[in-house]
């Protein structure tokens, strides 16, 4: 490992980390009270940004498989691109808006005992890929900003390594965010 490749890898686990901090403070810290009317396009936008993500994803699988290593490059560095943006959107529209309830039905803020009962197991279904979605969301930062060094540094062998893990995770990630985003979207009070 070079100097450089430590400087790197330290600054993408710095980045993973700080990223990872801003989110859970956007968790705990109350939304400022001026809302901009832009944040409730967001949403949709960051729903819009993963299915593309996706479907960037499988085309630079395709890509790499048919040896087109120039259209898996311009693919990964649009989907990472995409990918940045969608992480600023997530956090701008959580720092004016707190989570919507999965089931919240007449957007009361509140899950009541017959809203329960009217979405049944669709809510343990949707609670279950959440959950999965955000934990390797967590993981997979650091991997794909790895896999980004080694591929541009054209280590080739240490990319393929790491895209291994690293690309079945951000895959699903990506698709899972469309799937909450249709599952959550009925339930938004805005």
């Amino acid at each position: 490992m070079k100097l450089n490749d430590k400087f790197f890898l330290r600054l993408i686990w710095i980045v993973s980390a700080v990223v990872l901090l801003v989110v859970i403070i956007l968790k705990v810290i109350p939304p400022p009270e001026y809302k901009p009317s832009f944040i409730y396009l967001l949403p949709h936008v960051i729903g819009g940004i993963n299915a593309v993500c996706s479907v960037l994803l499988i085309l630079s699988l395709i890509f790499i498989k048919r040896k087109n290593i120039q259209a898996h490059k311009v693919t990964n560095v649009i989907t990472f691109i995409l990918s940045a943006l969608f992480l600023v959107f997530y956090i701008l529209f959580h720092l004016w808006e707190k989570d919507t309830k999965y089931g919240d039905i007449n957007h009361d803020g509140l899950v009541s005992a017959a809203e329960l009962a009217a979405v049944g197991i669709t809510r343990i279904i949707y609670f279950v890929i959440l959950i999965t979605h955000i934990l390797l969301a967590i993981i997979v930062l650091p991997l794909i900003l790895i896999s980004f060094l080694r591929g541009f540094s054209m280590q080739v062998e240490r990319h393929r390594k790491i895209v291994r893990w690293a690309y079945p995770v951000w895959l699903y990630v990506a698709v899972t965010g469309v799937i909450v985003y249709l599952m959550i979207s009925p339930y938004y009070n805005f």
